[in-house]
């Protein structure tokens, strides 16, 4: 996001810390709040009308509140009006500033039990983890994605795969991911909730392709390096890729590093044809 969208995303989640999650109780009242609030994304998804005109700066804030708070005070929480009637009346440079400002606030809300670096680090495993295994196996991967498939059959399958295994905001991300992709791949929408964990935690997540485990002691001394590098703390998502020889791909949102054997041989390969 940029400009007035950038400024109101952080006026948003600085009432988010303060009205609402500073008074939140449980880590299963977070992450019920946080699937309310993915259902207003879900609203708001499917309603191009609606969509539009809660982000048109010509209406009265005052007007969108009434709207949304008529829409939804039958079908969530008192909290899920207030955030969702929090972002709808702040200014959005277009309607999808909108609907990712309040995807964030869903994300938040799920994951604020989790105040831990390492609680932090845990969840962002799991969630690249399984974005990994989906990756490796195209038939669970069609299962989760298949049109014509209901969104309960594939939450119901998700459960069976993760419920006991993983944590439940876990459990509730990749439930979005699946079935409120919002036009994104699984592997793009479960790679964009990792990144906004990552920035609630203040840090970067770095992409690390290797063709060999790396040591504990390698793996502290590269997140070092990349934080000191970036000026912020490095989280490690570390993939063991053997095809690629030797050496470390490493990617830190946009930007990637290729060291590898790999990627030097595909280069010479590209300088000799030109």
């Amino acid at each position: 996001m940029r400009g007035i969208s950038r400024t109101s995303l952080t006026e948003v989640t600085r009432r988010l810390d303060e009205n609402v999650l500073a008074s939140a109780g449980t880590a299963q009242s977070g992450v019920a709040l946080g699937g309310e609030l993915f259902q207003v994304v879900g609203l708001l998804t499917e309603e191009h009308s609606l969509r539009r005109w809660l982000a048109d700066q010509a209406n009265p804030s005052e007007a969108k509140t009434g709207l949304i708070g008529h829409l939804l005070e039958s079908k969530v929480s008192p909290s899920a009006v207030l955030v969702a009637s929090d972002v709808v009346s702040a200014k959005w440079s277009s309607a999808r500033d909108l609907v990712d400002a309040l995807e964030r606030m869903a994300v938040y809300t799920t994951i604020a039990s989790l105040q831990s670096a390492a609680a932090l680090d845990g969840l962002e495993d799991e969630l690249f983890r399984f974005e990994r295994i989906v990756a490796a196996q195209p038939r669970l991967r069609d299962a989760l994605t298949r049109d014509g498939v209901s969104r309960e059959h594939k939450l119901s399958l998700l459960e069976d795969l993760l419920s006991g295994k993983v944590d439940s905001a876990t459990l509730t991300l990749v439930g979005q991911a699946v079935t409120r992709p919002r036009g994104r791949t699984l592997e793009q929408a479960l790679d964009n909730y990792g990144r906004i964990v990552a920035e609630r935690a203040m840090r970067y997540v770095a992409v690390v392709r290797s063709a060999v485990a790396l040591s504990e002691d390698r793996q502290s001394r590269l997140e070092a390096a990349l934080s000191r590098a970036y000026g912020r703390d490095i989280h490690l998502n570390i993939e063991v890729v053997p095809e690629i020889v030797g050496g470390l791909s490493i990617q830190v949102g946009d930007e990637v590093i290729d060291g590898t054997i790999a990627g030097r041989i595909a280069e010479a390969q590209r300088r000799l044809a030109g």
